[in-house]
């Protein structure tokens, strides 16, 4: 795991640059990069399912099929953008969950809302594993703070 640069904004610039020449997905394998997580990923909303567009996966393994789409009653995003945030270290553990179908199978999960342009609701920028992982608050601020500066980006072919 790569320490946090102490400048939060020198950091958001870097990644704003590495979106403008490589893209999206470069950008999650640097946030990815930066934290104990297995995974690093973004969801898009369509109707009322999520559908995995970009994933990073430390391993490099074949995407898992239960990360690939979930409806979104049944997924941890529903939080999310009811919340405008929605963290969990270990689902197993966590009451808010009591009940779900993904608690204990996604057990670590940070995630954000990704808004586009006109406050249309995009979907979400998360990190998250199959074990319990910390978030430290500085790569909470920057995952917010990417989430807010990367929608002009997600329509955007990479290089």
């Amino acid at each position: 795991m790569v320490s946090a640069d102490p400048d939060p904004d020198s950091d958001l610039d870097a990644l704003l640059d590495v979106a403008r020449r490589s893209g999206v997905r470069e950008v999650l394998a640097r946030l990815n990069a930066r934290v104990p997580h297995r995974y690093t990923a973004i969801y898009r909303l369509s109707g009322d399912m999520l559908q995995c567009v970009h994933l990073i996966d430390k391993t490099g393994a074949v995407q898992p099929g239960f990360l690939a789409e979930v409806s979104l009653q049944d997924s941890f995003c529903q939080f999310v953008f009811r919340d405008g945030i929605f963290q969990t270290e270990n689902s197993a553990f966590d009451h808010r969950l009591d009940g779900h179908p993904y608690q204990g199978i996604v057990v670590s999960y940070h995630a954000i809302p990704l808004v586009l342009e006109g406050r249309t609701l995009f979907g979400t920028l998360c990190h998250l594993d199959t074990v319990p992982c910390d978030l430290p608050a500085p790569e909470l601020d920057l995952l917010q703070r990417v989430a807010a500066a990367l929608p002009p980006f997600l329509e955007r072919p990479a290089g």
